[in-house]
């Protein structure tokens, strides 16, 4: 049998395979990212929005009371950290008002932590009105202890 190769053959067999290794990468760039949120919390949908634009494939799923607070601690959320949305992506927990910047370094970096989280919902922070009227608030780093530290800061505007 002999093993000439067409020169269509070899063109062909270049592309399909330039295509294929660039597949993780686009799928890397957007990474899938799922929300569980209460269904009447208008900055939550701001803080989706936000992802969406920045790139990441965001899915919403509605839960609210006791069912979103026992979620958000099943999956190592300390209370003193909780906020009105809790997210998933690539196996960290992310906990509020995160910036879209935040989340990338945490996957870019993967620390051995359970995620990120703004506690509360600082004024400011995405989804939570005008950066330009920002408050000061600190996206901390929840490692899988319980335990905190300090992840990255914004000094208020």
């Amino acid at each position: 049998m002999s093993l000439l190769i067409s020169r269509r053959g070899f063109v062909l067999g270049t592309c399909a395979a330039s295509v294929t290794a660039a597949l993780p990468a686009v799928a890397e760039s957007r990474p899938a990212l799922h929300v569980l949120r209460d269904p009447n919390c208008g900055c939550c949908s701001a803080w989706v929005e936000i992802l969406q634009a920045d790139g990441f494939d965001v899915t919403v799923e509605e839960s609210m009371g006791t069912a979103l607070a026992r979620y958000k601690l099943d999956n190592g959320i300390p209370q003193e950290m909780a906020s009105c949305h809790t997210a998933r992506v690539m196996g960290y927990m992310i906990e509020g008002h995160v910036p879209a910047a935040d989340i990338r370094r945490l996957l870019d970096e993967r620390p051995d932590a359970v995620g990120l989280a703004v506690p509360g919902m600082p004024y400011g922070s995405p989804g939570m009105g005008p950066e330009s009227e920002r408050e000061a608030y600190v996206v901390y780093l929840v490692r899988r202890d319980g335990t905190t530290e300090p992840f990255s800061s914004y000094q208020a505007a």
